[in-house]
């Protein structure tokens, strides 16, 4: 899978991701503080899946009516950085071909997959 990880995900996740296999585009290694339009418009023009842990997302997304491919908002507050990063995969390995064109929560709760 390909994705934009905003600058707020932990090196951790990226790492993993990009270990398992996935592309992965790191806002925080490319243009750090870009404007959250301007990564979104990356990931939409990259085709990928946004991660972040920013909820503006869901703001430009559903009360702006924003265009996007996908956004995975990711809640693991309290959790180490590798352990994150295990939730992250293991939500992707399971959910990974639900998640295009739909805003995903990740939580330590479980998965939540909303169409946008």
């Amino acid at each position: 899978m390909n994705f934009v990880a905003d600058e707020n995900i932990d090196v951790p996740i990226v790492s993993a991701l990009r270990l398992a296999g996935h592309e992965v585009t790191a806002i925080a290694e490319v243009d750090p503080s870009i404007d959250d339009e301007i990564v979104l418009e990356s990931a939409n023009r990259d085709r990928a899946l946004l991660l972040t842990a920013d909820t503006d997302f869901g703001e430009l997304v559903f009360r702006q009516g924003r265009v996007s491919g996908g956004v995975i908002l990711i809640r693991l507050a309290g959790l180490s950085s590798r352990r994150k990063a295990d939730v992250v995969l293991n939500a992707i390995a399971a959910h990974g071909g639900e998640m295009s064109g739909r805003f995903t929560v990740i939580a330590a709760r479980g998965v939540r997959i909303r169409r946008m």
